[in-house]
């Protein structure tokens, strides 16, 4: 049986507050795009990860898609299986790629083995792995508030625009990210920021991790004038980073030369 995680964008991204816990509440869209991974189980005599595609780095019981069979087997009679994890979804990117994995396995043992969880229970699962597992568990765009666990459904299609996604070879740390905000309520929230034509996005939204990642990076900040250059109407890092994204109308203009040692996709949003 297999899944096909998806991963994500975030369209605005504003800190808000630090936590009493040592978080951050977040308000930020969540918008799935249409670059996946793979998994796949079968039954087998022990656990076993194998995994293809993008490397990532570190041990194999940290991985979230061993966390989320860990999870899950701790309520229910799973057997021991072998998970194969292709990664297409680039790592420390900020595009979600192992939380959506995370997620990927609870639906993907709910539907194997008979669990009847509803969608709400998947979620409930996915939180406990992590801040934003939960929105993956349905991948539909929602404004996210909270430390990205509160969701809420938004009406908002970009069927008929084309995403590029520029992903540079610098990966950047949550930790490392968050570590530079300072938290700020935005003028605009975002879910009222993408209610506006897009073509007003980018005087009105704003991701808070870009201008942290640029006194690192300075040379970041070229992906994204370069990408409103080729024509993008609304261009920003995603999370917190380090790809970035240009939503186009038509891309006209062949732009992946501009990006030369980068990893580069295009795909149409849904």
């Amino acid at each position: 049986m297999i899944q096909y995680p998806q991963a994500k964008i975030n369209i605005g991204l504003n800190v808000t507050e630090k936590r009493a816990d040592g978080f951050h509440n977040i308000e930020t869209v969540f918008y799935p795009i249409n670059i996946q991974d793979s998994l796949s189980i079968c039954v087998h005599r022990e656990t076993r990860l194998i995994m293809t595609g993008n490397r990532i780095e570190g041990n194999e019981q940290d991985n979230l898609v061993i966390k989320a069979y860990n999870l899950m087997k701790e309520d229910f009679e799973i057997p021991p299986l072998s998970i194969r994890l292709h990664k297409q979804i680039p790592t420390q990117a900020g595009m979600g790629g192992g939380s959506s994995d995370a997620a990927g396995m609870i639906n993907l043992l709910s539907r194997r083995f008979g669990l009847r969880l509803t969608e709400s229970a998947r979620q409930r699962y996915a939180a406990q792995l992590g801040a934003d597992c939960a929105f993956f568990i349905n991948s539909k765009p929602v404004f996210a508030t909270g430390k990205g666990d509160i969701l809420q459904p938004v009406d908002l299609s970009l069927s008929g625009y084309t995403i590029v996604i520029v992903k540079p070879a610098v990966g950047i740390s949550t930790a490392q990210a968050y570590a530079g905000i300072t938290p700020h309520k935005p003028e605009i929230s975002p879910l009222d920021a993408v209610r506006q034509p897009i073509e007003e996005w980018k005087n009105i939204l704003s991701n808070d991790f870009e201008e942290v990642i640029y006194r690192s990076y300075p040379d970041l900040r070229s992906i994204k004038e370069e990408l409103y250059a080729s024509g993008a109407l609304y261009a920003s890092m995603t999370g917190s980073g380090s790809a970035f994204y240009g939503i186009f109308k038509q891309k006209t203009v062949e732009i992946q030369d501009r990006f030369p040692g980068m990893y580069y996709k295009e795909r149409a949003l849904f």
